[in-house]
């Protein structure tokens, strides 16, 4: 009985437009049509672009907040004392949203060498207690580097990263960390399906997917498209401005990301967080420009 009423309200919705305008005009309707489009979005920097070079954590955080900056992102361990920081963060209501492993480049979780790795995970490790320290909720990692055919491929970068998040996963769950998998030109996670399988497979909710909206446009599957397929995967996203014509010399908002596409697209998704710019920086006027550009691309200006 119930799926014929069912099947009936279908057929009698289908063949009535007038039910189906009224549908679409209602009041209701509008207004859940205008919460999906604007995903919640806070702006921040990463804390290097801040270039005062004799300021204190507590002027640097102090500039970013007069123009207009909600967070920053540190590296970690290293670039700035955690201390300090945290002072600073709490005297200005800057948020310290994330923390960057400041190694994974150099000491890789994928490298061939067994005592490398070991470093690699310790330094992982390191970065989600500073993160814990600051207050930061992810641990951005680069997982890898596909270097070798032989000794560090696509397989063994994929195996022996998965390990070493693994080994973190209770740390980061202590802290309340999420270690993040960011995407960049590291000829290992490139398209959408990899990154979704990566996640799945270490099954955790203390893993995750931070996205750079500009650094995969050039492998061809739009900035869009991957937010889409990432969903709830999606901890927080990075952008510059990058341009097939002219790379990452392209200003923020001026490149080929499509924000409006973006922006819809994470609205989709119910995204709720942070979106930080990743360019050279500078001072004031420098960042203050980076602000406006990041503002109008987010549709926050």
């Amino acid at each position: 009985m119930h799926m014929h009423t069912h099947m009936s309200r279908r057929r009698f919705l289908h063949s009535s437009a007038a039910a189906g305008a009224a549908a679409l005009t209602s009041p209701q309707f509008a207004l859940a049509a205008a919460d999906a489009k604007q995903p919640k979005l806070r702006l921040a920097v990463k804390y290097g672009m801040i270039r005062l070079p004799e300021a204190s954590p507590r002027e640097k955080l102090e500039l970013v907040k007069k123009i207009g900056f909600e967070g920053v992102e540190i590296q970690a361990p290293g670039e700035v004392d955690l201390d300090a920081l945290v002072a600073a963060s709490k005297s200005t209501g800057i948020k310290i949203h994330g923390v960057i492993d400041g190694v994974h480049w150099k000491e890789r979780l994928s490298d061939p060498s067994e005592d490398v790795r070991k470093r690699a995970v310790a330094a992982l490790q390191e970065a989600i207690r500073a993160a814990q320290k600051v207050g930061a909720d992810t641990c951005l990692l680069v997982p890898g580097k596909v270097a070798d055919p032989k000794n560090e491929n696509f397989e063994q970068c994929w195996e022996r990263s998965q390990a070493g998040v693994r080994e973190c996963l209770k740390l980061a769950e202590e802290c309340k960390v999420v270690i993040a998998i960011e995407t960049v030109w590291n000829d290992f996670i490139t398209k959408p399906e990899h990154m979704i399988r990566y996640v799945d497979e270490i099954a955790s909710p203390w893993c995750g997917a931070y996205f750079d909206c500009s650094n995969m446009l050039k492998y061809g599957v739009s900035s869009a498209d991957w937010i889409r397929q990432l969903g709830k995967r999606l901890v927080k996203f990075d952008f510059k401005g990058y341009s097939h014509a002219t790379g990452f010399k392209t200003p923020i908002g001026e490149g080929d990301e499509n924000w409006p596409e973006v922006l819809k697209a994470l609205g989709e998704i119910g995204y709720d967080g942070w979106a930080t710019s990743e360019v050279a920086g500078g001072g004031e006027k420098e960042l203050t420009d980076i602000y406006q550009r990041m503002a109008k691309a987010l549709g926050k200006a």
